[in-house]
């Protein structure tokens, strides 16, 4: 059995608290499934078919930074505002993130929204799959979308660029938390985006993001979540920085330690698809 969430509508809501608000005026619910190339789904595609009612499509590849070579990297405020705006999202409104895989991407877009100072804003715990378990209604339609302005405050403390990481790799003043699998971590398995060196940033801790989370894709209650940072001997009195393959699933992290009351945590926004690409930086195994 697992624990029921405890709904908090600045990280992670259940599926009775989004039913029970699903009409509320201020709401605004996003689709921001993603998902790896080698796992033949089109989330546009999907979503298309069938979404929760009154969800707009979040597109990570395209809500992002395009002047990087890198995946998806956070797009610049101008654009956020934009494309917010043209979705009828912005001011007031109390946002709900979620995404076909049960609890994925759908954190990323969580922390999107942090960097850019919005915090009313949660993910959905369990995702579509869970919703459609339950029976719960489903539309084809895109919604009617109203123009919103909406104001950002960029929040640079909760980015790290790859000098940053660095630094706090070599000097260990922050714990570095990798949210790859254990055998990409260790440098076993081969990367899925080709012309990556295997291994991981020096010092960093593994803890890949499905050790929090419930079999049914749900994240753990906070108690475990806390139980699962400190069996991967993560200090939690330091600060954190999440780091994954492009950016994704460290969020999953960010979102699991602002669960247990961590405030001081940034995300590797280049993450391994960055740091395996330059030789001069160093790579550890094992």
């Amino acid at each position: 059995m697992t624990n029921p969430v405890t709904d908090d509508p600045k990280t992670l809501v259940s599926t009775d608290w989004l039913a029970a608000h699903l009409r509320d005026p201020d709401l605004r619910i996003l689709d921001a499934s993603w998902y790896l190339p080698d796992a033949g789904r089109d989330p546009r595609a999907e979503y298309t078919a069938a979404h929760i009612p009154g969800a707009r499509f979040f597109d990570i590849d395209e809500i992002s930074d395009q002047r990087s070579a890198l995946p998806h990297m956070a797009p610049p405020t101008e654009k956020f505002m934009s494309r917010m705006r043209a979705m009828g999202v912005g001011d007031g409104h109390q946002v709900v993130i979620y995404d076909g895989a049960g609890l994925f991407s759908a954190a990323r877009v969580w922390w999107t929204f942090r960097l850019m100072g919005k915090t009313d804003v949660a993910v959905l715990d369990g995702g579509f799959p869970k919703w459609r378990t339950e029976g719960r209604e489903v539309e084809d339609l895109a919604p009617i979308v109203k123009d919103r302005h909406m104001t950002v405050s960029r929040q640079n403390q909760l980015v790290k660029d790859v000098t940053q990481v660095a630094h706090s790799s070599k000097l260990r003043e922050a714990e570095i938390l990798d949210a790859r699998s254990s055998a990409r971590f260790k440098g076993e398995a081969p990367e899925p985006r080709p012309g990556l060196r295997a291994g991981h940033i020096p010092g960093s801790k593994n803890l890949p993001f499905a050790t929090l989370l419930n079999a049914d894709g749900t994240m753990k209650s906070v108690a475990d979540l806390r139980a699962t940072f400190e069996a991967a001997g993560v200090n939690l009195t330091k600060p954190a920085i999440t780091t994954c393959g492009s950016g994704v699933t460290a969020a999953i992290l960010s979102l699991a330690l602002e669960r247990i009351g961590h405030r001081n945590h940034s995300l590797y926004d280049g993450s391994w698809s960055e740091w395996g690409m330059y030789d001069d930086l160093p790579v550890e195994k094992g």
